[in-house]
């Protein structure tokens, strides 16, 4: 079996996580485990904009290194959970709706795990949902991991 575990470092994804670490999988389980960045593309417009490359260069650095660690977390609990898993990481740039899918053929997966945002509908109108996106258009079985409500998200006040 092949599973495409895709993160995002938000609790939401910590909740798919815990999911796939505590099943039980049939033996030589694959699980490749994904942080999709969309790197900022404004580089080519810097002159008009006034802004220096390095801006730029310093956010997609930033931006590789949540991913990496995003990753790194989520194989470090399958490891400890579940150590018959055999484990492989990417981070990969471009639409995370997109990408997810891409990967997922390119992967062969059988399964894709996904955490659930639980956005309301302005907000899926606004930003739209990775994870409905995901389970229209995959060509496998999709899985979105919601938090339970008995535990609470920590959002940023603003």
């Amino acid at each position: 079996m092949k599973i495409l575990l895709a993160t995002d470092g938000s609790a939401y994804s910590k909740a798919a996580i815990k999911e796939v670490a505590n099943r039980t999988f049939p033996p030589k389980t694959k699980v490749r485990i994904i942080s999709v960045i969309d790197k900022v593309a404004l580089t080519k417009y810097i002159g008009p904009l006034g802004v220096l490359t390095e801006y730029y260069a310093d956010a997609n650095q930033t931006l590789e290194k949540f991913a990496e660690d995003a990753n790194e977390y989520a194989a470090k609990i399958l490891r400890e959970r579940n150590p018959m898993l055999s484990i492989s990481t990417a981070v990969i740039d471009g639409s995370p709706k997109s990408a997810i899918i891409k990967e997922a053929e390119k992967y062969r997966a059988d399964l894709i795990v996904v955490g659930s945002h639980g956005y309301g509908a302005v907000k899926r109108f606004m930003l739209g949902s990775v994870s409905h996106a995901v389970s229209l258009h995959a060509k496998c079985s999709v899985e979105i991991v919601r938090v339970p409500n008995t535990e609470p998200i920590k959002r940023k006040k603003k």
